[in-house]
């Protein structure tokens, strides 16, 4: 089975509002990232919109074909923009406002009550959940208690630890893959999995069904092009 691949574009989106006016167009990489191979469009919207807007998730909705995947602290404002718009896919992160990134995963346990409200919110709209969580079989086995459909792992520490020692750097992830399938729940991961790293995690990972990348990605396209980046991701997948 291969792994999809879903497309951040958030730093397209950070780059076009460093500047203001509308280079590069938000859209038009969207649609040609589909076009290059790119199996989904996720997107990002924080409450300061300092990368993705309000409207270009409005935008993007009507004119995708692949899968629409948007992710996302799960406070008011955010709710009902996911609610308005419907995507394919809901993921549920728990990003400060503060942060550069997402720099952790869900506690499914302490934040139970709320995390099953939401995804209750959500899937009665008709609207794939995920849950971002840590590789902590606890978190896990408590996101599927919460009645999401998915849990996407937080690949931060495997990237950081890869060429250290990856069989280390994989061995949790490798066990929230069990336990997830265990639960029935799917997997998705994400953040700073790249060119160098990705091929391994996907071939270790039982059950892996989408990756999420962003920045690595666009950061390759700067050396070899948009076309090129996607099809490598997409070949480093197979």
């Amino acid at each position: 089975m291969e792994t999809r691949l879903s497309v951040n574009i958030n730093k397209i989106a950070t780059l076009r509002n460093a500047r203001g006016g509308n280079m590069p167009n938000v859209l038009k990489c969207a649609l040609d990232c589909e076009r290059y191979g790119a199996q989904g469009i996720t997107v990002h919207p924080r409450p300061d919109e300092r990368h993705i807007k309000r409207q270009d998730v409005l935008d993007l909705k009507p004119v995708l074909t692949t899968e629409f995947n948007i992710e996302g602290n799960p406070k008011d404002q955010f709710n009902q923009l996911v609610l308005s718009v419907l995507p394919a896919q809901v993921t549920l992160v728990p990003d400060a406002e503060n942060v550069l990134t997402s720099n952790a995963g869900w506690n499914t346990v302490a934040n139970h009550d709320f995390l099953k409200k939401t995804c209750k919110m959500f899937k009665d709209a008709g609207i794939r959940v995920s849950i971002f969580v840590d590789p902590v079989e606890d978190m896990i086995l408590g996101a599927a208690e919460c009645g999401c459909d998915r849990v996407e792992l937080y690949t931060e520490s495997y990237a950081k630890n890869y060429h250290a020692n990856r069989e280390q750097a994989i061995e949790p992830y490798y066990k929230a893959a069990v336990a997830a399938g265990k639960s029935g729940l799917g997997l998705n991961a994400g953040h700073d999995l790249n060119l160098d790293n990705l091929r391994y995690f996907a071939q270790t990972i039982p059950g892996l069904l989408e990756v999420s990348i962003g920045h690595a990605l666009i950061c390759d396209a700067l050396y070899l092009g948009l076309e090129n980046t996607i099809r490598a991701y997409r070949r480093e997948l197979l």
